[in-house]
């Protein structure tokens, strides 16, 4: 139903987004740019006012850039961080209107429909915003209009006059259609939209058409604003402080109790938790947990924290708490098994406890690796960032025990019947082998120098199980492994 309100944009262009960014952090004089790597080349990616004025242009080559202005400053780019910053300022900017979306890498498009009036009126609304942003050391254009096309084309193709007196390249097209059009003597929007609307669909597609209708209103077009993410923290204040250890459990179960539900309706894990206790002198305690793995069950949370908990000095009392969820990971609902197998759960709450003790980066498990060397046949991660590893099958025997090679003082490519290992004189009652295993040529390892070996399993007469090789090439007998 209409309701009479006419429909108000406002896009913001940031024309130097990258480097006002930048500079806002490390100011500096003179020509400035921020380069980044296309392909072989180091071009320029974004520059500040005094570059342009230098003839200096985004695209170009650093090292041309660097012949036109010697006296020429840069730095990498950094794309994530001036998204995060412009995610940043959408935030802000829905102080003045609550519909706020993202414009390109490079601005922002604002449906400030019905909201102008509290801010003084459009004009006053646009010279305030743009004035708080110039002020915080970043260059921006606004243009207004009924549509997102129109106002998209006013910030980057001037605000002045008619929106049918604007280049064509107002009307968001790609390169190829601007030059087409232009080379059929088609300069601005009114000629366009003066034109036989089938040739040039059939000429440039249904997509110059689109924007065309979009930026005159006839088609409509969606400012759909971003979602705020999700605030994995809750906060209780308490009406008396507190100071025994069980009163603080208490309230961090009913913390939790708030927090997890949270976490389940967005099908996230916790895998950092933080409490943070404020005293009643004002100070501030911290209880940090670390998981495992991501979790969201009250009752399996609430146990770890009790050590830390038992720890914290809380003075005179505590009269505020409040538990965050620091870092999340998905975790998608699984269905409960009814088979009564054991619970993977208990392993992970082990490794959590340990891990609050000695640190979760210090509790290791093996995963298998896909190699034929012994002992590069196996990697080392953190139990807690890393899954079990299942494919543990191997073609041959190997030990249960494996260490660096131990030389033996014999000779003769056959294994000993008799020789000194360790101090002890064995004996060999049974030899099985040999298992050639050649050198990963595509890798440098000091250990395989000597070439391939020969591996032999060993077992002596005083009952040890060893696992013997010879190296042909360069001859001698060395022990790497022992047998259960």
């Amino acid at each position: 139903m209409f309701d009479g309100t006419q429909r108000r944009i406002v896009s913001l262009w940031f024309p130097r987004f990258a480097s006002d960014r930048v500079l806002r952090a490390h100011p500096q004089e003179g020509p400035f740019v921020l380069t980044l790597q296309q392909g072989n080349a180091n071009r320029v990616h974004c520059l500040n006012e005094a570059a342009q004025a230098r003839g200096l242009q985004r695209g170009m080559a650093f090292a041309d850039a660097r012949a036109f202005c010697p006296d020429l400053s840069s730095r990498p780019a950094d794309p994530v961080e001036d998204q995060r910053f412009l995610a940043l300022l959408r935030r802000w900017a829905t102080r003045w209107c609550p519909w706020v979306g993202f414009e390109g890498p490079d601005g922002l498009v604002l449906d400030i429909t019905g909201s102008a009036h509290l801010f003084g009126g459009e004009a006053a609304m646009i010279a305030s915003l743009t004035a708080r942003l110039t002020r915080a050391g970043l260059a921006v254009e606004a243009g207004t209009g009924g549509t997102r096309g129109a106002a998209w084309a006013r910030a980057r193709y001037g605000a002045e006059g008619p929106l049918e007196s604007l280049p064509i390249a107002a009307l968001r097209l790609d390169p190829e259609t601007v030059t087409g059009l232009q080379r059929m003597g088609l300069r601005s929007i009114g000629q366009v939209a003066a034109s036989p609307r089938a040739p040039l669909a059939r000429r440039f597609g249904a997509e110059l058409l689109l924007r065309l209708d979009q930026a005159l209103g006839t088609r409509p077009e969606q400012i759909s604003p971003e979602a705020e993410p999700p605030h994995y923290a809750v906060r209780m204040t308490l009406p008396e402080p507190i100071g025994r250890t069980a009163d603080v459990m208490a309230g961090t179960a009913r913390l939790l109790e708030r927090l997890c539900g949270k976490l389940t309706d967005h099908q996230t894990g916790a895998r950092v938790l933080c409490l943070s206790l404020r005293r009643v002198d004002g100070d501030y305690r911290a209880v940090e947990l670390r998981l495992a793995r991501p979790l969201r069950d009250p009752a399996r949370i609430l146990p770890l924290f009790e050590r830390g908990v038992d720890e914290v000095d809380a003075g005179f009392g505590i009269d505020q708490m409040r538990l965050e969820a620091v870092t999340v990971e998905p975790l998608p609902v699984e269905q409960i098994a009814q088979t009564g197998t054991r619970d993977p759960g208990r392993l992970d709450d082990l490794i959590t406890r340990i891990g609050t003790r000695i640190g979760l980066e210090n509790v290791i498990r093996y995963l298998p690796a896909d190699s034929h060397i012994p002992e590069q046949a196996f990697t080392i991660a953190p139990a807690a960032f890393s899954s079990p590893g299942n494919g543990w099958a191997s073609p041959r025997p190997r030990p249960v025990w494996l260490f660096p090679p131990e030389p033996l003082a014999v000779t003769g490519p056959r294994p000993p019947r008799q020789f000194v290992w360790r101090r002890m004189t064995l004996t060999t009652g049974r030899a099985t082998g040999p298992e050639r295993i050649s050198p990963e040529w595509w890798l440098i390892d000091e250990a395989w120098q000597s070439g391939m070996r020969d591996y032999w399993q060993v077992e002596t007469v005083q009952g040890r199980r060893l696992w013997l090789f010879y190296t042909p090439q360069n001859p001698g007998w060395f022990v790497q492994g022992e047998f259960a």
